[in-house]
């Protein structure tokens, strides 16, 4: 997933399956084009991307996924990293973005990424659980809103359908809201 703010209100637009397929993004001199998925496609212009914080999928990246039945494939898993880079990139070349960042839970991506900017837990910004998640990029650091919490999400072998994995990607609500509020 990639979120894109725009300097027009802050309209934020949300890149993901099964709405749009970031793979399938053009790239042209003044504006973008999200495809795919089961919505028209989304053209939106450079020059009005305010900021953008992207997400892209952490299921090569994970510690837990060394568990799991199918083979760590680390080259899918950058496919995504590296389509959200050069979108975010093409914006930069153009003008300047007030922000960007690149979102993915504490794992493999360190390899490819290097030391992020800013590690955070849900907890620290007021949701009741703890999910050690990286930031890499160029943004202001949100200001913690701490609580005590001994609850963490399922594990990767506790979820038992497609509903819980999407809870478990979602972005915590306080994190957004501060980090929204560091980077207007």
């Amino acid at each position: 997933m990639i979120t894109v703010w725009t300097s027009t209100d802050y309209i934020v637009i949300n890149v993901t399956l099964p709405y749009y397929d970031l793979l399938k993004t053009v790239i042209f001199a003044n504006y973008i084009i999200f495809k795919g998925g089961n919505k028209e496609n989304l053209m939106v212009l450079i020059k009005d991307v305010y900021g953008i914080l992207a997400a892209p999928v952490c299921t090569q990246f994970s510690f837990a996924k060394t568990r799991a039945k199918t083979p760590r494939n680390l080259r899918d898993g950058m496919e995504l990293v590296i389509g959200c880079l050069n979108i975010i990139w093409e914006c930069r070349y153009e003008h300047k973005l007030a922000f960007w960042a690149m979102e993915n839970p504490m794992g493999y991506l360190r390899q490819f990424l290097g030391k992020p900017v800013f590690t955070f837990n849900p907890c620290d910004f007021g949701d009741p659980y703890t999910k050690k998640t990286d930031l890499w990029g160029y943004f202001n650091i949100p200001k913690k809103n701490s609580i005590k919490s001994n609850k963490s999400l399922p594990s990767i072998s506790e979820i038992t359908s497609s509903k819980q994995a999407g809870k478990r990607a979602i972005t915590p609500a306080g994190f957004a809201k501060a980090f929204f509020e560091a980077n207007k």
